[in-house]
Formats: C-alpha cells, sequence, structure tokens
C-alpha cells in the first residue's frame, strides 16, 4: 500500500513538475546592466585634436554603450470574439395505403413519419491587458544602421514579496526623446517581463495537489 502511494506521489510530482519545466525562462544576464567600455589611449601622433567626439546635434542623447534611456511602459492590449450558429431542420413523410387489397390492412398514420432538428450555439471571449510605468536601461550595443539594443531590469523589494520587470529590445536613435526617454510602442523585438515571488504570488497559484487533479481530470 506505502508503494502505491509513493509510486502515485512520483506520478503527481512528475506530471506538476512538467508544465513547469516547459516554460520560457529567460538567461541570468538577459537583462543585465552594460556599462561603457573603457575609453582607449590616444594615439602619440602629436596632434592635439583627437576624433571620438559626440556631435553637436545629438546633445545629451544617448547612443553610446553603456547611456541610460528611461522606456516608459504604456501597453495596453484588447481582444474580442465572438461567434454564433443557428440551425433548424424540418422533414416529414406520409404515405396513404390503398382502400381495397392486401395494404388495406394498413391505416393511414402507420405509415406516416416527421421529425425535426435544430441547433443553436453561441460564444464569446475578451481579453485585456494594461501596463504602465517607467524603467531606465542601458545601452548593450549600437548598430551601424542607427538602432541601439537596450536591455535593464528594476525590482521593488516589498514588505510581501518582491516585483520584478525586466525589459529588452531594439530602438531607434531618432526615436529617443531629449531628455533620453522612449515609448514601449516605439521598441522593437520588445521582450517585456513583469513577474513577482513572495506570499501575494505564492496566494495566486494553486496547489500541486489541486493542479494534479486538475490535470488528470477528464471534466
Amino acid at each position: 500500500m506505502l508503494r502505491k502511494l509513493s509510486n502515485l506521489t512520483l506520478i503527481a510530482l512528475a506530471l506538476v513538475a512538467a508544465p513547469a519545466a516547459a516554460k520560457d525562462k529567460a538567461a541570468p544576464d538577459a537583462f543585465a546592466v552594460s556599462l561603457p567600455a573603457a575609453p582607449s589611449a590616444p594615439p602619440a601622433n602629436g596632434s592635439i585634436f583627437q576624433g571620438g567626439y559626440t556631435p553637436l546635434t545629438s546633445g545629451g542623447r544617448a547612443g553610446q554603450v553603456g547611456d541610460i534611456i528611461t522606456i516608459q511602459l504604456v501597453e495596453r492590449t484588447a481582444a474580442t470574439k465572438s461567434n454564433a450558429a443557428n440551425m433548424q431542420r424540418d422533414g416529414s413523410v406520409g404515405l396513404t395505403p390503398p382502400a381495397t387489397g392486401p395494404l388495406s390492412l394498413f391505416n393511414p398514420s402507420d405509415v406516416g413519419a416527421s421529425g425535426t432538428q435544430a441547433f443553436k450555439g453561441k460564444g464569446d471571449a475578451s481579453q485585456s491587458n494594461a501596463l504602465s510605468g517607467e524603467v531606465s536601461v542601458t545601452v548593450a550595443a549600437v548598430y551601424p544602421n542607427g538602432t541601439m539594443l537596450v536591455k535593464g531590469e528594476k525590482l521593488l523589494t516589498l514588505n510581501r514579496g518582491d516585483e520584478r520587470v525586466q525589459i529588452s529590445g531594439i530602438v531607434r536613435a531618432i526615436d529617443v526623446s531629449p531628455d533620453n526617454r522612449v515609448l514601449s510602442t516605439r521598441v522593437a523585438n520588445a521582450n517585456i517581463r513583469y513577474v513577482g515571488k513572495g506570499e501575494i504570488a505564492r496566494a495566486s497559484k494553486q496547489g500541486w495537489l489541486q493542479r494534479f487533479f486538475s490535470i488528470i481530470s477528464p471534466f
């Protein structure tokens, strides 16, 4: 009996752990801060002016590895779907037997048939999400076409748990405002994560035994 219970427990743990392992997990350095490269030593050519300056037209805009850009989170999505179907079908067959002969034994009600079929279905689904706030990130790479790879995260430690906001993506230098701000809707290939852990996060999840019965339930 104990062996059967232990086997059921192992099966339950395997089924519950399988979906958790399939979750997409970010690499440890996916949102790590990017530091600026150390300046190279000036060439000993005897010249007073050296290259590598920032154009006056760019002002204080971020454009080098390690510069800070603030991403304004203005994400808002909404989706609605509905469908309906209505079907009805009627049919009847009736025969009148002859009044004489061997078939006169049948009554008209014995050779009549009718049927009705109806179906009606309706479905609705809707979903909406919203995320607002600001996250400051650093420039991780600068590409020749004027785009930059940015990534960073914000960690909030509260008395009931931790909240982490992570973002990475590609921004255009032209979309960076003079105060180094970019809307999240302007970030290409954006990867935005809002995760948390602690008492509140654990309370909002099903227990492992309840998840097990939810998986094997045929209803």
